[in-house]
């Protein structure tokens, strides 16, 4: 079983909405189409007091009635290794500002106006085929920052990448040092991924799917 995905219980917005296989659907590219996602850095704001809830829920923390603000997304992706297999038994984390652009850090700007009701920070151990799934919200701009997610994954108690995930076309993008710091359209194409209206969503809700590909074979 994996240990990072809701209860049944609490969370059943995946079997609500009845789109769960398709997200993973897709065939990915061939092998040797992929690029190593490039690494980026951690940044100041990983959180240093993780949440009682970590789960791959971001919107609604334990038992709260009240959901987080910010519009949801469905962010999905697979962990593949350097020829493009899938890597099972990664964990994924993820951590991102909340509607307010204000991180789940002590030290984040804007502490005061923090949303009690996000997680800001989740975790995803995938399964056979590389795959991962968290529901969160879509990134905002801070100042300094254009709207982004992180990432990180483990595997065996090691640290296997650290990156960012974009907004493709915000005009923000543009501005950012930190995209700005990739060298060149390739690699910024690999972070920056299209977040889209859900297809028979009735709240708005989007999806994003963003692949990473790590630099280590075989995926083991």
């Amino acid at each position: 079983m994996n240990l990072y995905l809701p209860s049944p219980a609490r969370r059943r917005f995946l079997t609500q909405l009845g789109f769960a296989a398709s997200l993973f659907a897709v065939p990915g590219a061939f092998a040797e189409q992929l690029m190593r996602t490039p690494a980026q850095t951690e940044g100041p704001f990983y959180p240093d007091h993780l949440p009682l809830d970590t789960d791959n829920d971001l919107i609604v923390l334990n038992n709260d009635i009240t959901p987080a603000a910010g519009l949801v997304t469905y962010l999905s992706g697979r962990v593949l290794d350097s020829r493009g297999d899938p890597i099972r038994d990664a964990l994924v984390e993820i951590w991102q500002a909340d509607a307010n652009g204000v991180y789940l850090h002590s030290g984040s700007d804007g502490g005061a106006k923090r949303d009690k009701h996000f997680q800001g920070f989740g975790r995803f151990l995938t399964g056979s085929s590389g795959e991962y799934l968290f529901r969160t919200i879509r990134p905002v701009p801070y100042p300094g920052r254009t709207p982004h997610i992180h990432f990180k994954v483990k595997r065996a108690g090691r640290d296997l990448l650290t990156t960012q995930c974009y907004i493709q076309g915000h005009p923000e993008n543009v501005k950012d040092g930190v995209w700005k710091g990739l060298k060149g359209p390739k690699e910024q194409a690999a972070v920056t991924v299209p977040f889209t209206p859900l297809a028979g969503a009735k709240a708005g809700e989007l999806r994003a799917k963003f692949d990473m590909v790590l630099g280590i074979t075989p995926a083991g």
